[in-house]
């Protein structure tokens, strides 16, 4: 019966629209659910319970544990999908970016204290001289989101190739909607600020930076903006139906790289997680600050979360870096301590909770596949 279900990419049924089933996990049982059962058995019902299209790739000690695709790519053509498939990283793009960003710290060209004055010429001298480099990176600048009710008015805005410089003009330069460092608010519009405070900085476009900064040392071959050829030819398709095939994918902007717009590979995520956190990238200290919750009420840190998590009987404090854009849903969860990674991507718009609850329960799962 196991076989059955890993073929599940090649059987006509889990395209039927089966991922409007409910969730397998109860928000509050998440763990209980994965108690006593094996990572195969929590992976197998979490396929069949959700029409689950994407990869799953788990790491414990150092082994791969399991490492699958399910489903389609591209439900139009019959792609099927395989663990080399390029998903967006939505968000998880924000934890990349913070990491070139401490890596700046690190050779003396930003500071996270530093304001947004400091390194941006021209821009509003008052938000300017407020709001620091770790409010935009911990999302709570007070800084408004600009973009959204201008495309919502016109919204041949998604058409519009506005440089780093004109974005920040356009949507990044209203009145403080409250005092830095007072609220969580997550807008794209502290990314944009970043991406502008890395290419002053560096003197490069912004995904040279990060390439010469992060993928390259990490040896990411396949994390790449989406908005290059090379993704666009290779990157799965989004889906907010699969029965009938409805797409959700939206252009994508220049200008946002740096808040979602990097796509990439199961195995290139957990190469980063390990290179991140267990290698030489980064000083101890900056692999503190990248762990050190700032926004207590979100646990979030410098461009994703940090949460305890029960593994092996016992708490343990997991990087829990999650994406959400368009028709795609990703998921990178790394042990701290370096004993666990689980990465998941999906191309059919699943409830980020319902992903969420599958990684508890997989960490709370035996330790055999």
């Amino acid at each position: 019966m196991a076989s059955r279900r890993r073929f599940v990419q090649g059987v006509a049924g889990a395209l039927a629209g089966a991922w409007l089933a409910p969730s397998l996990l109860a928000a509050e049982a998440g763990a209980d659910k994965g108690a006593g059962k094996s990572v195969r058995a929590v992976v197998d019902d979490f396929v069949e319970a959700n029409g689950f299209h994407g990869v799953i790739h788990l790491v414990r000690g150092q082994r791969v544990v399991l490492s699958e695709a399910f489903g389609m790519a591209d439900v139009e053509t019959g792609r099927r999908a395989t663990v080399d498939t390029l998903y967006p990283l939505a968000s998880i793009s924000k934890w990349f970016v913070s990491v070139a960003v401490l890596r700046l710290v690190e050779q003396g060209k930003l500071a996270l204290d530093g304001s947004i004055g400091d390194y941006l010429d021209g821009y509003r001298a008052d938000n300017g001289a407020k709001v620091k480099l770790k409010h935009l990176l911990s999302n709570c600048s007070g800084i408004p989101n600009g973009f959204s009710p201008r495309v919502k008015a016109d919204p041949a805005i998604w058409t519009k190739p506005y440089t780093t410089g004109e974005a920040i003009e356009a949507f990044c330069s209203g009145d403080l909607a409250f005092e830095p460092g007072s609220r969580f608010s997550y807008d794209l519009t502290n990314w944009i600020l970043v991406k502008g405070i890395v290419e002053h900085v560096t003197g490069q476009d912004f995904a040279q930076a990060i390439d010469a900064l992060v993928l390259a040392p990490l040896g990411l071959k396949h994390v790449l903006p989406r908005y290059t050829d090379a993704a666009r030819a290779q990157v799965a398709v989004g889906y907010a139906t699969i029965e009938p095939p409805v797409r959700k994918m939206n252009p994508q902007l220049v200008y946002m790289v740096a808040s979602g717009g990097y796509c990439g590979t199961a195995a290139d995520l957990v190469r980063a997680a390990e290179g991140v956190y267990g290698g030489s990238l980064l000083s101890e200290a900056s692999r503190k600050a990248l762990s050190t919750i700032l926004v207590p009420a979100e646990s979030y840190a410098l461009g994703g979360r940090v949460k305890d998590v029960q593994a092996d009987g016992a708490a343990r404090a997991f990087a829990w870096e999650t994406g959400r854009t368009d028709g795609y849903r990703s998921l990178l969860a790394h042990r701290l301590d370096g004993q666990a990674t689980l990465v998941l991507l999906n191309n059919t718009d699943l409830s980020q909770r319902i992903i969420d609850e599958f990684g508890v329960a997989v960490f709370a799962a035996g330790a055999q596949a």
